[in-house]
Formats: structure tokens, sequence, C-alpha cells
């Protein structure tokens, strides 16, 4: 499927919100879904991921995570000086602000999309995405390796209580790792699968011999064969909750 790709900007807070957007060029209105970077925001292989998702049919909304702090359009290189820029616009970015943001694009999509919205995310974007399956309109959410969900790290916040709130998770979840993962260790996991268990979550888990980031298709990490998989488990999940 061809799609097209544009540059918008969502208002929150009366501020603009740079959102990269790829969807169908044929049909529509098409099901929508929000997309979260990684702490990189928009670089190549995120945008390629966004593009490759629309090319099953779906309008994509990849807003820039750091739009308070960042000037529009910055992209931060993945390496040294851009983990650390990435971390320090993260920690000092209150949970509060990353969730009016989350209200605001899916206010976007609502508009944009048929009615059907799904979220997705990578890495700190997983974190989010997460968070945005609380909001009762999202009926179907994709973390990949998202961090932070079984010690409560994103933003300022000392503790975002992400996993407490599990119970508020109506849609599908697909939780997607990597088990070589440093960031979400085995122990981590295991306390995550058990909080959404217990939360009685719509839950697809799926773990991977692979390394944090693996779908990331630039660097020694990048797995081709897993994150082909991962992405058919999303396509999946996306298709048969946002359809009909």
């Amino acid at each position: 499927m061809v799609v097209t790709r544009e540059s918008v900007e969502i208002r929150v807070d009366a501020r603009g919100m740079r959102t990269f957007v790829a969807a169908p060029r044929a049909g529509g209105p098409h099901p929508g879904v929000v997309f979260y970077s990684d702490i990189f925001q928009l670089t190549e292989p995120t945008m390629r991921w966004a593009v490759r998702l629309a090319g099953y049919g779906f309008l994509v909304a990849v807003p820039e995570i750091y739009h308070r702090i960042e000037p529009a359009g910055t992209v931060l290189g993945f390496d040294d000086e851009g983990k650390v820029r990435g971390q320090a616009d993260a920690e000092a970015t209150p949970v509060a602000d990353f969730d009016a943001d989350i209200d605001a694009a899916l206010g976007w999509l609502a508009d944009q999309s048929n009615g059907r919205i799904g979220a997705a995310g990578h890495c700190t974007g997983g974190h989010l995405a997460f968070r945005a399956a609380f909001r009762p309109q999202v009926r179907a959410t994709a973390c990949w390796y998202a961090t932070g969900l079984h010690d409560g790290k994103l933003g300022a916040d000392a503790d975002a209580g992400s996993l407490a709130r599990a119970e508020e998770i109506a849609g599908e979840l697909l939780m997607i790792w990597g088990t070589r993962d440093p960031h979400t260790p085995d122990a981590g996991r295991e306390l995550i699968g058990t909080r959404l268990e217990a939360a009685g979550t719509n839950l697809t888990w799926r773990e991977y011999p692979a390394e944090h980031a693996f779908g990331r298709d630039v660097g020694d990490r990048y797995d081709p064969e897993v994150t082909d998989q991962a992405f058919e488990e999303t396509v999946a999940v996306f298709r048969r909750a946002l359809s009909g």
C-alpha cells in the first residue's frame, strides 16, 4: 500500500507539537495509531517504522516527545552525546506533561481517523504508549521493550506509577521484549507480567532472544528476523482490534 508523509502541528497547552504523519494514500478514513519514539525523537529508523505500519492501512502519527524543551525538528544522534541529551530531556519532563501530550495526540487522531485508535511505542515511547492505553478510546497498544515500567522511571517524577494503573487498560495489550535487554532484566519482566495478569489485562506477551532496541534498523543491536516477527504480531493485534 502506497503511503503519504507529512508534518503537522498538534496544539497542546497553547503550544505546537510537531508530528510526523504517515497514512495510506487511497481510501479512508483509516484506523489511527499514535506512535511514540525512543529518546532520540523522529530519527530515520523511527519514521521508517511508522511508514511501514501505515502501509498496512493505518494512519500513524508520531509526535516529538520533547517539543516543550527542544526546538521543533530536533533529532538526536545515536551516540553518547545524543543519549545524554535525550535522557536529560526525559528527566526534565513531568509525567503530567507527557500525559497532556498523549491526550492532545489522541484528540487529533479522533478527528483524522475513522475513530478506531491504537497506540505503539519503542523504549521510552513504549512506556508512553502504555500510558496512552489508560484512555478508553485506545482499543489496542503495542509496547516494544518499554523502559521504566518495572521501576516506575519516566520523566521528572520519582515514580510514574504506570504499572499500578494497569487495571485501567481496557483494550488489547501487546508487550514485546528482548531477553538480553539490560534496561528490563528478567526480574523486571517477571514483575510486569505478574502485575498485568493480576490486573486482568487482555495481554499478549512476547519475548525474543534479542537486545534492547532490536527493532532500530541501524547499529549492532538490530535483529531483522526478530523485528519482522514482532512487527507481524503488532499488525495482527491492530488489525484485530481496530477493524470493523
